[in-house]
């Protein structure tokens, strides 16, 4: 029985690729220590790869190289990618994953050239209407929100969200062991009335559904871990995650800004060191790694264009669960409930 193979865009993030090869040897460890076979395939400049492999100490990692010529950038546009960069790294780790020669492929370049290749390459699975990316955001509770979308689809018709809430359910059900997920239906107010004609079509929807609906929330519910996914648009999951990414940023600062106004005010924040750290990990968005791909016929993590190894780490990690989980497989048997 071969291992587990996961393709790695290790060109595509803003340091790579360093930090793809840190991450894979970092998880190397994990998959070590859990007993867990897994091989690593290397896709981008076998010369960059291999210098930036000088020096660093391996001695758990299973890796192969497969040369690319070529890289997507951020700037390009993502649709060109099946035109003019079939020897890019992202397309390649692609179309071996359709192939059949990796089980998963993991990226932290550009996301819209992700999403798209993985589209049109791999297909969607039978019932889905257009694939999404959800992201977990930390909550009140400690289990973080999954919301969805958060960019796939900027307008969304009421059967994706349905379809969204769906797959949500299932992945929070065999990732987080969370035997029935609450969905909510991100909207201006709570009341069945409220919100646009889309909207109001989809909490129709999801009100006659299987799905463990809890109806409407509202944007302060989805921090205080009101649902355990939270549905909406690409426009506005979008907005919701990068205003929620902020937030690291602005409570390190104003925890600066305190410390800088006095003797004590640095002593009371050094008192309070330890707690804070722990505090703001759940802000951080390494410790979530990278985002899912649902709705494609495969494995595709997607990660921030700055990931860092433990960020790289847990995007691998998270492939690892998906794969074993046999997540695409429940979304189609779940999708496919819905239309007999």
């Amino acid at each position: 029985m071969h291992p587990i193979r996961i393709a790695i865009d290790v060109m595509g993030g803003d340091f790579a690729p360093l930090n793809e090869i840190q991450g894979a040897i970092l998880a190397s460890e994990k998959f070590k220590e859990q007993s867990i076979d897994v091989e690593f395939i290397f896709v981008g400049k076998e010369d960059d790869i291999q210098h930036a492999m000088k020096g660093l100490s391996f001695p758990h990692l299973r890796y192969r190289i497969q040369h690319a010529n070529d890289i997507v950038t951020m700037h390009d546009d993502p649709t060109s990618v099946l035109k003019t960069k079939r020897e890019s790294s992202l397309f390649m780790g692609i179309d071996m994953h359709a192939r059949g020669n990796a089980e998963a492929f993991v990226s932290a370049g550009n996301t819209g050239a992700v999403m798209s290749t993985s589209t049109v390459v791999l297909g969607r699975i039978k019932g889905v209407s257009r694939p999404t990316i959800g992201t977990f955001l930390p909550t009140q509770h400690g289990r973080p929100v999954f919301l969805l979308d958060v960019g796939a689809t900027i307008e969304c018709k009421p059967r994706f969200l349905y379809e969204y809430a769906i797959m949500g359910d299932v992945y929070s059900r065999i990732i987080y062991g969370i035997q029935q997920p609450k969905i909510g239906l991100l909207n201006i107010g709570e009341e069945e009335t409220k919100g646009i004609e889309p909207i109001l079509q989809t909490h129709a929807l999801l009100r006659d559904s299987t799905l463990n609906f809890i109806g409407n929330v509202e944007g302060r519910d989805v921090l205080a871990g009101t649902a355990d996914v939270v549905i909406c648009d690409g426009f506005v999951g979008n907005i919701v995650l990068k205003f929620a990414e902020s937030m690291l940023g602005l409570l390190k600062a104003k925890i600066k800004g305190f410390a800088a106004l006095g003797f004590w005010n640095k002593l009371m924040v050094m008192f309070m060191l330890i707690p804070l750290k722990k505090i703001l990990k759940d802000f951080d968005y390494q410790e979530y790694g990278g985002v899912p791909l649902l709705g494609v016929n495969g494995v595709v993590i997607i990660g921030h264009g700055k990931s860092s190894p433990l960020a790289i780490q847990n995007m691998l990690i998270r492939a690892v669960e998906v794969i074993q989980g046999n997540v695409n497989a429940s979304i189609k048997e779940a999708l496919a409930e819905t239309t007999e």
